[in-house]
Parts: C-alpha cells; structure tokens; sequence
C-alpha cells in the first residue's frame, strides 16, 4: 500500500527555480509563433516531433534505460527495475497544444517529472519499482478533433479503427500522420501500472486566490465536444431577398446566443469557438455552417440537460430558418474522481497546506483515472488565463510543483520509501470514448 505518512521524507538539495529555468529554456522556443507569441504544436507535426527527440535526448541523460512507444504515438522513457518486472508510477503530461495556445500547458508536467526523477535519483540508490515518465499524443484534439487521443487509445476509451480514420484539417488520416494504424488498448502495460500521476499548469484562479503555489486536484468535471452542422442554400448576398433566404448563418448565431444563455443558467460552461463556413465567400449566403459545442458542468445530469436545452433551442431555430441541423458527438469524459489516497500522500507531508481543487478542464488524468489510481497537482498561474499566450507561471512556483511531485515519487517508489508494490483500489468508472 502507499504509505500513510512520508514523515521525514523530503528531499535534501531540492529542485530549485535555476534548474527549472535551464531546462525549460531548452524547449520554450520550439513551436512559438513569433508574431503571437503562441504555440502551433499540433499532434504529429514537425514541432511536436521536435519536442519528442528533445524528450528521448534528456531523458537518457536523466538517467532512463530506455524510451517505449506503445503504437498509439505516446512515449514512455523507464528508469529503475525494468519495467516488466514491478509495478510502475508513471508521471508525465504532454507536449501538444490548442492554436496559439500557451506554453505550459502540458510541456510543464513532463519538464517536471524529468526533473522530479533526477532528484529522486540524486537522493539515493535508486527505484526500488519501475518509474516511467510518459508523453501523451494529441491531449488537446486540435488535430484529429478528439482530446485525450493517446490516452484514449492506450485505455481502450477509443476503438483504434475509429481514430485510424480521424482526419485533420487538410484531408491527412491518423494512420497516415503515425505511419501506420493504431494499435489501441494495451492492458498488458495498464496492468504493470500502480499509479499516474500528472502536475499541470492551473488553469484558472483558485490558487491565486487562496495564495497557494501548488494545489491538488479532487476530480474533474464532466465534459464533451459536439459538433453541430447548419445546412441551408447557398444563394447570392446580392439578388437574394432576406424572406426567400435559407440562411444557416443565422441558426449558428442563434445557437451561440442560446448556448451562453443555458450554460448560464445552470451554472455550467458552453463555448463555440470553432466554426467552418461554405462557400465562406463574403457576396454569398452560405450553403452549410459547422460549429463545435464545448460544453462542460459539475454533474453528469446538468451537462445532459443543457446540451439538450441548446439542441432543442437550435433545431427550433432551424426549423423558422428553413435549415437543417443535425449533432454529433465527438467525444464526452464522465465525472473523474481523483484517488484519494495519492492526494493524502501529497497532503500529508506539507502538513495539509497544499488546498485541494476542482477542474473544468480535460486531462490525460482523467482518462487514466477509470483504470489506475490518478492523481493531478496544478501549479499557480498568475494571470488565471490559458490556452492563451498570457498563460504563465513563475520558475518558484514551477521549482515548488517539482518538489512537491519529487517527494511524492520518493514516497511511491523510492529506494528508501515503504516496502510493498500494491496500491490502493477504488478507482472510477472506465471512460467512454
């Protein structure tokens, strides 16, 4: 079992804010928009691939015996006992990133897993159980449509026929972009795993607020994409009288009004903030609009209700209009609960000053979570902005995660920490895909 007390178990010589920042420098330039300042790594591009041979490069430097990849774009870079022979802690996070999205979304938990391993090692012996750091494929979906690709995958949440077909936005075919199909769920490496941890970039306030550099997460909320196509008749700007219009331009704007006004209501959160049109000409009515509905709620029942409430409102609206509309979904995640016993663990050795904190946010966490015990830690963000070139953090903040996640690891699986390679059970239902 974990252990019920790291007691005296901090690190001697912790990671500090100038071993931070020397690391994170090394990838911080890789994928930035010099105009913006924002980040173009989608999954499998050029940038990513950048990031991924600087992932295998430093992690063998740390010390890992060997990089895996699982067949589903996620790499895995092992340190102590093989893998196959103890049951793992994995850490990690991933390098991907929305368009112009901010820097420390993802690239911050495996920066700091590498760096929490080598403390770890510097410590002492070394790992008296396998400890993998992980690199997730296409967290963010910008590519293929679909978050939490690789962990999706990985879990079987996601048929690997479906996502071999998942295209991006110039025709190319997931198969194509990994260079061949995915392999999918391999319970075979979920079996060998005792625990995921995952520290991430909070994006959000609550830590601001409450003064705090490094939080826990207790779960996350419901959410899921769905994606809503307008059809109407294409027909001239110009010639065409607004009573004969079949415009699906005004169902769209419609709907974006309708889903603010639900998501308000029920204290829930609704964005669109993704739309294709066609002919997407500016002398024309268009022929079909496309949109994509993020929608998100603290429980199950109210995230049902208020996709409901913007589907009937929408197709109302339609119907007035003389367009069609039909829904998609794309992806949904249940409501994730964190395994209480690793937030203890956090908890326990910082005296329960570390505050525990909800997310509205998706994570390869949570998808780990219905099938391992999960945890997730969340750094401070200053601005309370992401997935926005303003995200930030500052290297004290970012050195206190990595001790933070550093004295967890040494508790899980440091030579000197408790003997036993079980852990605790009770972990949420497995995610749908």
């Amino acid at each position: 079992m974990f252990a019920d007390s790291v007691g005296e178990g901090l690190l001697p010589d912790p990671p500090d804010a100038g071993q931070f920042r020397q690391l994170w420098d090394e990838l911080a330039p890789i994928g930035r928009d010099p105009g913006t300042g924002g980040y173009l790594r989608y999954g499998f591009t050029g940038p990513v691939r950048h990031l991924e041979q600087w992932f295998r490069s430093t992690a063998v430097a740390f010390g890992a015996h060997t990089v895996t990849e699982d067949g589903n774009g996620n790499l895995i870079a092992w340190y102590g006992p093989p893998p196959d022979q103890g049951h793992a802690v994995l850490l990690g996070s991933h390098f991907d990133s929305v368009p112009y999205g901010g820097g420390y979304d993802g690239p911050l938990g495996i920066v700091s897993a590498l760096l929490a391993v080598r403390a770890v090692l510097r410590r002492g012996p070394g790992f008296r159980r396998p400890v993998g750091v992980v690199v997730f494929a296409e967290e963010e979906g910008s590519r293929f449509g679909v978050p939490c690709l690789g962990s999706r995958l990985l879990t079987g949440a996601l048929d690997p026929d479906r996502a071999a077909t998942l295209t991006d936005r110039d025709g190319v075919s997931l198969a194509e972009a990994l260079g061949d199909r995915p392999v999918g769920k391999r319970p075979e490496l979920l079996a060998r795993v005792d625990a995921f941890v995952e520290l991430h970039i909070e994006q959000g306030r609550a830590l601001v607020d409450l003064d705090a550099p490094v939080g826990v997460a207790s779960g996350i909320w419901p959410h899921g994409r769905w994606r809503l196509d307008f059809t109407g008749e294409a027909n001239h700007a110009g010639t065409t009288r607004m009573t004969d219009r079949r415009d699906p331009m005004l169902t769209y704007a419609f709907t974006v009004l309708a889903a603010n006004k639900e998501a308000r209501l029920r204290g829930a959160h609704a964005t669109i903030g993704r739309v294709e049109v066609e002919p997407n000409a500016t002398n024309a009515v268009p022929a079909r609009v496309r949109g994509w509905l993020d929608a998100r709620a603290a429980e199950v029942e109210t995230l049902d209700a208020l996709v409901e409430a913007v589907r009937a409102k929408a197709a109302d609206r339609a119907a007035r209009d003389g367009t069609t509309l039909t829904v998609t979904r794309e992806s949904l995640s249940p409501l994730v609960e964190f395994d209480a016993a690793l937030s203890t663990s956090v908890r326990r050795v910082y005296a329960d000053t570390v505050p525990v904190l909800p997310t509205a946010a998706g994570h390869d966490a949570g998808i780990l979570a219905g099938h391992l015990p999960t945890a997730m830690l969340f750094v401070r963000n200053p601005t309370g902005v992401s997935h926005s070139p303003a995200e930030a953090a500052t290297d004290d903040d970012c050195a206190a995660g990595i001790r933070h996640l550093a004295d967890l690891l040494a508790d899980l699986a440091g030579e000197s920490g408790p003997a036993g390679d079980s852990a605790p059970t009770g972990t949420t239902d497995p995610v749908a895909g």
